[in-house]
């Protein structure tokens, strides 16, 4: 049997890492990792916090002090369209490739579903289809290529998911 992908999901606020939203996550982890090519067993690892939480995180690892949607810590730099499709940057203890973390701030989850006009479960997906891609090298640092590049993959792996944008709906 193939090994698969190891998503081990935390939380730490209440109720954000009920059954439906592990199940969720995962599925969407798999999801993009299989549109995105990667053939080798990884480990992505998710905390799903509330904005305090993400703002602590992101003033010690990026020394921004503010909340945000998501962030993500890739273990390795890959190159956007490249990711890993050998086991060469596996754990040797557990066979799996660590492609990083995410934490995803659930109250901005709510507070942009709403903004949005779309459900929780679409925004938690498309955060977890953006961190999934910086994490296998993608950016959207410039307003140009590598932006739209993102985007279109965003885009694709959310139609995968049958999670698409209402007609005449926001940019997510």
């Amino acid at each position: 049997m193939a090994k698969r992908h190891y998503i081990p999901i935390t939380a730490d606020v209440p109720g954000a890492s009920g059954e439906s939203n592990c199940a969720l996550i995962r599925k969407t982890v798999r999801t993009a990792l299989e549109a995105e090519g990667v053939t080798v067993p990884c480990e992505v690892d998710v905390l799903l916090t509330g904005d305090e939480g993400i703002r602590a995180i992101n003033r010690e690892m990026r020394n921004i002090d503010r909340p945000t949607d998501v962030l993500s810590f890739p273990e390795f730099s890959y190159t956007p369209g490249c990711p890993p499709v050998t086991e060469d940057d596996a754990d040797p203890a557990t066979g799996l490739t660590p492609l990083g973390d995410m934490a995803i701030s659930m109250e901005r989850v709510a507070a942009q579903a709403r903004e949005y006009g779309h459900s929780k479960r679409r925004e938690l997906s498309y955060l977890v289809v953006h961190s999934v891609l910086h994490l296998l090298g993608y950016d959207h640092l410039d307003e140009g290529p590598q932006k739209a590049q993102m985007r279109a993959r965003e885009e694709a792996i959310l139609a995968e998911l049958q999670l698409t944008r209402r007609a005449g709906g926001s940019r997510r």
